[in-house]
């Protein structure tokens, strides 16, 4: 998840399930025939030589700062033409992407896809890998976790752009009013979420409707692997230790309704933001600028802190970010990857993108100590990026995602939904969507679970 608004749940669901549709349908007969995306040959020098011949370009992006990062490319390269387009955001570009990949023309040049859904356009045969452009050499550049999204094998699928590291970002002067202290673990959450609501009825520690791109990051944290891919050999368990831990966890929450039923991005979760009928969040260190530009009345009173874990540990996972591909129906490859390339590893690029409130993933700009030493007054001069920097070390190694993750995401609110609307266990609503998960997987030429 990127610093951008998303759409409500059942809308997210729905577009979801159109591309997963389009997606596998573009692999043929099954993931058994899906051809991996041979590497063009070629050198870094092609690339500085497509720069100087120059052309035109299509770039399909949400990022706010993607109008002034192309406009700086242009400036630095005048003999190339960058059209960007607001295709939609996330899911809804998802949908027109693969739309157009199935029709054989219209996709962009390059476009921003999150990790989790990388996979599925891998999948389809969609995306150039990069490594015969010599960009694995940018390797060091970027956060372990981000480099291993965007990477199978020695093959390149693109460049991550930012990186969302959990966090807990709470309204101090919530927790103030309520002799609340910041909780360092899960049960200190637990307790600090009963502590309010009880005192106060109308406020709650934090929301949850109910969102994969929120839960699966959770579980990841908690130490669950539930997803593992070896070739088409995939496993689904949903009940391994860590995913357990998380439900468990998370179900004295929901279960006493101890979280407010307000699903993310939507007007209301806006508005609880900034009135302190929500505390605090469980997020991405991309949410920070969100939520200075998006909720005024919350100047002052929002602070960072580390995310709970089970034992007090550092320890936390990724949640959202993205990276810029190139789309192998592009006509200009070579310019296409150039233009990347520059777009997440120059240094001009990337001080556009962080003037604009992103999140980088390239270890330079982390370790900058004019980054680092930034005080932003809607956090009360808290030195913010410390915090934040310091949970991009601490992200937990070994997740995987499917290679159907945006048919899962899509089918989550039918499955485990349920648990939400209930206030049930969440482990029964697992199990359904481990269910449906096989069932599908099994349809589309995988071996899942055997």
């Amino acid at each position: 998840m990127t610093r951008s608004p998303r759409t409500p749940r059942t809308k997210a669901a729905a577009a979801l399930a159109a591309a997963a549709v389009t997606a596998l349908t573009l692999a043929g007969c099954g993931a058994a025939d899906a051809p991996g995306a041979e590497a063009p040959a070629g050198s870094p020098a092609d690339l500085d030589a497509a720069l100087e011949e120059g052309g035109e370009l299509t770039y399909w992006t949400w990022t706010p700062s993607g109008e002034a990062q192309a406009e700086a490319f242009m400036k630095e390269y005048p003999n190339v033409t960058v059209e960007v387009v607001n295709a939609g955001t996330a899911t809804d570009e998802y949908t027109k992407l693969q739309n157009a990949i199935k029709a054989g023309s219209g996709a962009p040049d390059v476009a921003q896809i999150e990790y989790y859904a990388l996979q599925q356009f891998v999948l389809s045969d969609s995306l150039l890998d990069l490594s015969g452009y010599g960009l694995g050499d940018l390797e060091d550049q970027y956060t372990a976790s981000t480099w291993s999204a965007v990477t199978a094998d020695d093959a390149i699928y693109g460049l991550p752009q930012d990186s969302g590291p959990m966090v807990l970002l709470y309204n101090e002067e919530i927790f103030d009013e309520h002799d609340i202290d910041v909780p360092t673990t899960w049960d200190d959450y637990i307790a600090a979420a009963e502590k309010l609501h009880t005192a106060d009825p109308s406020k709650y520690i934090t929301n949850d409707a109910g969102d994969p791109g929120f839960a699966q990051p959770l579980i990841w944290q908690a130490g669950g692997r539930p997803y593992q891919t070896d070739g088409t050999d995939v496993t689904v368990n949903l009940q391994d230790e860590g995913t357990k831990l998380w439900a468990d966890t998370w179900n004295q929450l929901l279960e006493p309704g101890l979280l407010a039923d307000i699903p993310t991005w939507s007007d209301d979760w806006w508005k609880a933001l900034g009135d302190g009928t929500i505390s605090s969040i469980v997020t991405g260190a991309w949410m920070p600028g969100i939520l200075e530009g998006s909720v005024p009345d919350g100047a002052g009173k929002w602070r960072v802190a580390p995310l709970p874990s089970y034992d007090g540990s550092p320890i936390t996972a990724e949640n959202g970010g993205s990276a810029q591909s190139v789309i192998k129906q592009s006509d200009a490859p070579a310019l296409a990857a150039a233009f990347t390339r520059w777009l997440n590893s120059s240094e001009e690029s990337v001080d556009v993108f962080l003037e604009q409130g992103g999140f980088p993933s390239t270890t330079a700009h982390l370790s900058s100590p004019e980054f680092l030493a930034e005080e932003p007054e809607y956090f009360g001069g808290q030195q913010i990026n410390e915090v934040l920097v310091e949970a991009s070390e601490n992200v937990a190694p070994g997740w995987e995602y499917l290679p159907f993750q945006v048919y899962a995401n899509s089918v989550f609110p039918d499955t485990v939904g349920a648990a939400y609307t209930d206030k049930s266990d969440l482990n029964a609503g697992l199990q359904a969507w481990q269910e449906q998960l096989v069932t599908y997987g099994s349809s589309q030429g995988f071996s899942v679970n055997k």
